[in-house]
């Protein structure tokens, strides 16, 4: 995990996501990249359509966003001692960030340029399932490829040393904790957690400690009922009690308009979390 992309905007959780970022890049000496996240001009014009605004004044404001997220990657990386590294090509050696001032507007973006980083981390989004903070998620986990952390609305004091797998034997969990492996072997414990009811077919929880057993990495294997309660609700719940600092979750194996719906692990976890979760699709 060398290279680690955060969208920056001006919002309480970005705090949070910067922490997480560095707190991820000081186990694996990464680059942190940066890039101001903001709607298309399009967007904006669309958002209120009575206001009056001439493309002038939306450009302006454009730019100002742009500033401000500037600002605030640049303060965070000076207080804590970050050092730039302006050639983004050269391998890291050290924690380093570098910023993109480059980046287009438009929330889409980060599902494409995500596409070279080994991880894109992003603040936990609200409840409202079409704020931008949502399409923002939406499009790095269906449209990167790559693994996305999501950070909880305050700064974590450790991430990685306790980690949850929250195995339900899907595709989506195989893949993700394919993605975790890095943090998994630099783990002090990994606990590999099944609900019961919140699965489908495929190997079970001992057959994964199995095969992480033969990349040197011990798990304890746990199944739970949750009951009554949603499975979301029952994985955050052993996480706290384990006093987990990451789950590695497996997102949207039902799908996305059915968890609208219906609810589901998946958007129980993304409203609920108060602890980092490292997903991918």
């Amino acid at each position: 995990m060398k290279t680690i992309l955060v969208p920056t905007e001006q919002t309480s959780a970005m705090e949070s996501a910067l922490d997480c970022a560095l707190l991820l890049a000081q186990k694996f000496a990464s680059r942190i990249e940066g890039f101001p996240l903001r709607p298309a001009v399009a967007e904006m014009v669309a958002m209120d359509p009575d206001a009056g605004m001439t493309m002038v004044a939306v450009k302006e404001n454009d730019a100002d966003m742009v500033r401000q997220s500037e600002d605030l990657f640049r303060a965070f990386m000076q207080r804590r001692g970050v050092l730039q590294q302006p050639d983004q090509a050269a391998v890291p050696s050290a924690v380093s960030w570098t910023w993109n001032a480059e980046a287009p507007s438009g929330h889409d973006f980060v599902g494409s340029y995500g596409r070279v980083f080994d991880l894109i981390v992003l603040a936990r989004p609200g409840e409202q399932w079409q704020s931008p903070s949502m399409v923002t998620l939406e499009s790095a986990l269906f449209e990167s490829g790559r693994p996305v952390l999501i950070a909880p609305p305050s700064s974590p004091r450790s991430l990685g040393t306790n980690v949850l797998i929250a195995w339900n034997r899907s595709t989506e969990q195989a893949r993700t904790t394919a993605f975790a492996m890095p943090l998994l072997k630099r783990a002090e414990r990994v606990t590999i957690l099944t609900v019961e009811g919140a699965t489908v077919a495929g190997p079970s929880g001992d057959e994964l400690a199995r095969s992480l057993a033969a990349h040197g990495i011990a798990a304890d294997t746990m199944t739970l009922s949750s009951g009554k309660a949603n499975a979301g609700d029952t994985i955050l719940k052993k996480a706290a009690e384990l006093g987990c600092d990451l789950i590695v979750k497996g997102a949207y194996t039902q799908s996305r308009l059915r968890q609208m719906i219906f609810g589901g692990t998946t958007r129980h976890i993304l409203t609920n979390a108060n602890l980092p979760v490292l997903m991918a699709h």
